[in-house]
């Protein structure tokens, strides 16, 4: 191989991980040795550096298009494989593309094919369907999140895309739900299941505050105040809740940023970069929020409205 491109250790020292934990060891064997495998673990556990450690081991710099290719439910989600992929510095080229992006930065971007491709459903499948990208060298597959994309409806592009992968070894699917019903379209055939849902947090204290008014506004203000300087997510289950939310917030004089579906994609990422930099320590979200994206040092969660699905609870708080 060449000095450029960098072995595992390299990339773990590169990210100063000293060693992989027993999740991560266990789906790496699965991934390497396996063709089908299914990695069933909480939000926040490490999956990502599981299946993207022995993805990149399989690649072989002498091909020049796209070998592995990663779908994920959301932007958000995409952006942040996409940035972990960056940061490990493995010397392959990765490319990222999602709605609400140009088609032209995305052909821009990949005039020189990845090797690695993360996407949303509906973005690779009008890629595929444009020709845009060529799928014949794809040997690998992460349905990351896959549940999720079933759930919100991409069902349709992800049997397109997987009728359009001709010479497709590997399938990796992860989920952070333990109900979960893998499609027939999928062939996900006699598969190696990863399930390390029982090593959830055990130390999370989960607290009910009542309140005698019922939309709950200034008990939540209170609420806050007695959390003090903290960071934390407000969860809602509808934008026009979080907006009420919001309006009652800014009126109270507490920073926040919003978070959900119908925000432009620019302001969501502005959302979580003001969170990161500290500019605001309160996040009001819907449960687009709750599915593997990277909010570092959160130290509440509040549910303004308990989820409709009690999988959604779960991922909430993981």
């Amino acid at each position: 191989m060449s000095s450029t491109y960098k072995t595992q250790q390299e990339i773990l020292q590169k990210l100063k991980i000293d060693q992989l934990n027993p999740m991560q060891v266990e789906a790496q064997n699965a991934i390497q040795n396996q063709n089908n495998t299914l990695i069933l673990s909480p939000t926040g556990s490490g999956k990502t550096l599981a299946f993207l450690l022995p993805i990149i081991v399989s690649l072989d710099n002498s091909l020049k298009n796209i070998q592995a290719l990663i779908i994920v439910p959301s932007r958000e989600l995409a952006i942040q494989i996409n940035s972990v992929l960056r940061e490990m510095g493995s010397g392959y080229k990765t490319s990222v593309v999602y709605g609400g992006r140009s088609f032209g930065k995305d052909k821009t971007d990949m005039k020189h094919a990845p090797s690695i491709l993360v996407g949303t459903p509906g973005r690779i499948a009008a890629h595929l369907r444009r020709e845009t990208i060529d799928p014949s060298q794809i040997k690998t597959l992460v349905l990351d999140e896959f549940d999720k994309s079933l759930e919100i409806g991409f069902e349709n592009e992800m049997t397109e895309i997987l009728e359009s992968i001709p010479n497709l070894e590997k399938r990796i699917l992860t989920s952070a739900t333990q109900q979960i019903e893998v499609p027939d379209f999928v062939k996900l055939i006699s598969p190696t299941t990863i399930n390390y849902l029982q090593d959830k947090v055990n130390d999370l204290q989960i607290k009910t505050v009542a309140s005698s008014a019922k939309n709950k506004l200034d008990v939540l203000v209170d609420l806050l105040c007695s959390l003090g300087d903290k960071n934390g997510i407000i969860f809602c289950n509808f934008k026009d809740t979080i907006q009420f939310v919001s309006d009652h917030l800014q009126d109270n004089d507490i920073r926040h940023g919003c978070f959900y579906g119908g925000l432009e994609q620019i302001d969501r990422e502005r959302t979580l970069i003001k969170f990161r930099n500290g500019s605001h320590q309160i996040i009001i979200a819907t449960d687009l929020a709750a599915r593997g994206i990277d909010i570092p040092d959160l130290q509440y969660i509040i549910h303004f409205q308990l989820p409709l699905r009690k999988e959604e609870f779960i991922h909430r708080n993981g």
